[in-house]
């Protein structure tokens, strides 16, 4: 059980460097810099705009308008930060 949760801790890990690259990418494609006709830049935009956007849609829809700001990647890494203290600080002594 314990190695499950491990694995759990670790997708989580994994997929908060996946919002953070996808937050930094965004930037980077608003402010010109990186071309966005490049068709390597397409692809890894395009794959982490999959990977993130259903998670980030459902915070989207909640959240109020804050003009040019989006701050729903901040949101659900928290929400991601607070799952992963729960396996570790109340899952894992209960199983142990």
């Amino acid at each position: 059980m314990i190695a499950l949760i491990q694995t759990l801790v670790l997708a989580l890990d994994l997929y908060w460097w996946i919002i953070i690259a996808s937050a930094i990418f965004s930037w980077l494609y608003a402010f010109n810099v990186v071309n966005p006709r490049n068709q390597f830049v397409g692809t890894i935009g395009n794959m982490l705009f999959k990977l993130t956007e259903p998670a980030l849609r459902p915070i989207r829809r909640f959240m109020p308008d804050l003009g040019g700001i989006d701050i729903s990647p901040i949101i659900l890494l928290l929400l991601l930060f607070f799952v992963r203290q729960f396996l570790l600080t109340t899952v894992v002594p209960l199983i142990v």
